[in-house]
């Protein structure tokens, strides 16, 4: 049998507000580079996004979390490589929990975690950029192919 076609990744990710702040996640080891998004990550296969969404976020923020309706399916690709991504965004609360500096990655991807203010999040670099509607906005929202941000 012929080996699968290629095929997009598919990830999960959360979008989770606190007293009007929202949690964002440096996802890249050892400083290499100052880009923040949301927690989330690879689904893995028979189980549901929801679930995986919530095991993502256990793993990077040490945080329980409620998964709730979807807010964005965002698109990121390398144009001139093989990459490309679907992300499919939820709207999340946590249920128990709170951010601790102690608290560590399993697979040591997520160095820091912290909650941005609107005004905060303009200072920063950050992924998709349709966050700052999406997070403080209501809807679905789809943003088609965006071209990733090497570090």
């Amino acid at each position: 049998m012929p080996p699968p076609s290629p095929s997009p990744r598919l990830a999960a990710r959360a979008i989770i507000l606190q007293e009007g702040a929202l949690l964002l996640v440096n996802a890249y080891p050892e400083g290499q580079s100052d880009l923040w998004c949301v927690p989330g990550g690879g689904v893995e296969r028979h189980s549901s996004l929801k679930e995986n969404l919530a095991r993502e976020v256990w793993e990077e923020c040490g945080l329980t979390v409620a998964v709730h309706d979807p807010c964005l399916i965002n698109e990121f690709h390398d144009p001139h490589g093989s990459f490309h991504q679907v992300d499919i965004y939820f709207r999340c609360t946590i249920i128990e929990g709170s951010l601790s500096r102690e608290w560590k990655d399993p697979e040591n991807i997520v160095t820091e975690r912290r909650f941005f203010s609107p005004e905060e999040l303009s200072g920063v670099r950050f992924k998709p950029d349709s966050l700052p509607d999406v997070a403080w906005g209501t809807g679905l929202t789809y943003d088609p192919l965006e071209p990733i941000v090497k570090p």
